[in-house]
């Protein structure tokens, strides 16, 4: 009788500790970054392009490291318009905790799909990338050397839409982009995040541009109560040498 109430109260375990972590009052951190990026994709013959980019996220405006990423891929041009690529990027995740000194190293490996399209004016751009994530588990500043996996599935809807008839003016940047994951360990937190973006994208040259505004990112923590609300000045810039048409 002892055993069988033992079973029954592991049972009530199991299903009650989840439920109550997951009602947990939601706690957001809000704070102000600054990101900035070079972003290039680079023809290498009739179909094929190298894309390549450099990140630098920090908080506090400016003051404190947040991440700072590279990334690479080969791209294949189905047409004019629609490309695959596949590539690797590696990103150094700083620590959040005051005092914390130990950077984060995350490796990826990444499958994209992006097409372009123009409807009257407005420039858009869809994009769906699939990244598997590797990420050094950081305790008491220390690297553990254990690993998180997960598998995160992201969309983006971009909009370039021209306010003004002269082209050399800049037009309106408006995108948005959701974040979605899985693996072993995501367990209150298949969102990941949410970016919105509204601002400018002015041309320098025919092949240099760049987007300049605001961007609300809100990001999910693996708590699942627990979020960051980041008010984000971003700034990126973007170098196309593109493939000849199809």
């Amino acid at each position: 009788m002892k055993t069988k109430y033992s079973f029954l109260i592991i049972i009530l375990l199991q299903i009650s500790i989840p439920a109550l972590s997951q009602t947990r009052t939601k706690e957001i951190n809000h704070q102000n970054q600054s990101w900035f990026s070079l972003n290039s994709q680079i023809a290498v013959a009739s179909k094929w392009s190298v894309l390549a980019d450099v990140h630098v996220r920090r908080n506090h405006g400016i003051n404190n490291a947040s991440f700072y990423l590279l990334r690479s891929a080969l791209a294949y041009h189905i047409n004019k318009n629609f490309y695959v690529a596949a590539g690797y990027a590696h990103l150094w995740l700083a620590p959040t905790t005051p005092g914390w000194k130990t950077y984060s190293n995350e490796n990826r490996i990444y499958e994209q799909f992006q097409l372009n399209q123009s409807f009257k004016k407005v420039s858009v751009m869809q994009r769906l990338r699939n990244e598997q994530r590797w990420v050094q588990k950081i305790s008491n500043d220390q690297r553990t050397g254990k690993i998180r996996f997960t598998d995160r599935i992201r969309y983006t809807l971009s909009l370039t839409i021209p306010v003004f008839k002269n082209p050399k003016l800049p037009s309106l940047a408006l995108a948005d982009e959701l974040n979605i994951q899985f693996g072993k360990e995501v367990v209150y937190n298949t969102f990941d995040q949410n970016r919105w973006f509204i601002g400018i994208k002015q041309k320098i040259s025919p092949r240099l541009s760049f987007d300049f505004g605001f961007m609300k990112v809100y990001q999910e923590k693996f708590s699942g109560y627990q979020y960051d609300s980041n008010n984000t000045l971003r700034l990126f810039f973007y170098y196309t040498k593109p493939v000849k048409k199809n």
